[in-house]
């Protein structure tokens, strides 16, 4: 019998109930195919494992598909699709693998410089995938968005390679510049996030080039891009009063509060029995955590959502030139069982940002507002949050 709590804490990523697979991730149904030859339009769209690491697998990605399939990796057009089309897009994406070592990005051989070129490609990239075998699996996991079946690549062959935009190409052949560089220098050009992070996964940004999982590329990025907004942020005024925003969407509730102080950040999850990772439970499980205005050293025990959910808080802050504390709250309600990535919370929480905020003079009355749009208990929030401080005792007693 596995303990409900360890799959909060592990999302499928840690093994932490003693098996060597997630038994929620296993029994979720993935797409099947029975061919060994995809011709298609790659978004594009790459993939790098990280089992055996430093030794991994890379997998350029199409489905089978022709013409334009950007959408297939737009994030903001996942948000507003429906969640069957969007599952429909990301599990057709059938993935060819090629192992390398994580340095060989130093010195790429022909395939990987070919995997390299259609990922920094500004358009889709026509391009036949030729697998040694019939195609299994797929990909479901708490960080990553979904993907298809994938089998050993034996031949890849690009059809139409579009060129990439003038900026992506600038930081992809400048080995002299720092990576934190590159990620800036392309969000400051407007490059999505997703992008970026592929193209660092490939080592194609940075002084020293290598491959870099997927599921590390994406939170790197999101790390450093609000690192950056941090610091910024860190210069301006504060808030003049409390303000409180919330959205409801799919099955969840976001809610941000935000307080007339120095930077300081909260992500909080509560996760409701029946949803993805408390499938097993019987009682709703809250994780919390957060920074102080100088950061944090050790990665966030609650996962990637903590970076993705920064980044969307720090953009709102930097666009108004406004410093806050910033509480942000998720609550995930029966039915959402089904690991989608890191970009919905991304995406939800920018969205959220987009409505008028509910304005207050004290934090008082502020969690008077948030009491009632919580299904949870507001004191076990308050019990882990960085809003336990004198002014709100009342609330614990």
């Amino acid at each position: 019998m596995i303990r409900p709590e360890l799959c909060i804490r592990c999302r499928g990523a840690k093994y932490l109930c003693g098996l060597s697979y997630c038994p929620i991730i296993v029994n979720t149904k993935t797409v099947r195919v029975n061919f060994k030859e995809v011709y298609g339009s790659s978004p594009p769209s790459v993939f790098v494992g990280r089992f055996s690491y430093p030794k991994i697998t890379v997998y350029p990605s199409a489905p089978p598909i022709l013409g334009d399939t950007s959408k297939f990796e737009d994030s903001k057009y996942w948000l507003n699709a429906d969640l069957s089309e969007f599952l429909s897009m990301r599990l057709s994406l059938v993935r060819g693998g090629v192992k390398y070592h994580k340095d060989d990005a130093r010195l790429p051989d022909r395939f990987l410089l070919d995997i390299q070129s259609i990922t920094i490609s500004s358009r889709p990239v026509e391009l036949d995938l030729r697998l040694k075998r019939i195609p299994s699996g797929g990909i479901l996991d708490e960080s990553l968005p979904p993907l298809g079946p994938s089998a050993p690549l034996e031949k890849l062959e690009i059809a139409t390679l579009p060129p990439p935009l003038a900026v992506v190409e600038k930081v992809y052949v400048d080995n002299d510049m720092r990576a934190k560089d590159g990620i800036m220098k392309l969000y400051n050009a407007g490059i999505d996030v997703e992008k970026i992070s592929r193209i660092l996964s490939i080592g194609g940004i940075g002084k020293e080039r290598k491959l870099v999982p997927t599921r590390w590329s994406i939170t790197a990025v999101d790390k450093a891009i609000s690192d950056t907004l941090i610091e910024n942020i860190k210069n301006y005024d504060t808030i003049d009063k409390v303000e409180v925003y919330f959205r409801k969407y799919n099955k969840n509730l976001f809610i941000a509060i935000l307080l007339p102080r120095d930077w300081s950040f909260e992500w909080g999850e509560a996760w409701y029995p029946g949803s993805t990772w408390n499938k097993f439970g019987n009682y709703v499980d809250i994780e919390v955590d957060n920074e102080r205005y100088h950061g944090r050293s050790d990665y966030p025990e609650i996962g990637g959502c903590y970076y993705a959910s920064r980044l969307g808080v720090t953009e709102f802050l930097a666009s108004r030139k406004r410093q806050a504390t910033a509480i942000l709250w998720r609550e995930i309600y029966e039915g959402f069982n089904l690991p989608v990535g890191v970009w919905f919370v991304r995406e939800n929480v920018k969205e959220m940002f987009k409505g008028k905020p509910v304005v207050f003079d004290d934090i008082s009355t502020a969690l008077n507002f948030v009491k009632r749009l919580l299904r949870s208990d507001l004191k076990q929030w308050l019990s882990k949050s960085l809003l336990s401080f004198n002014t709100i005792d009342k609330w614990l007693k």
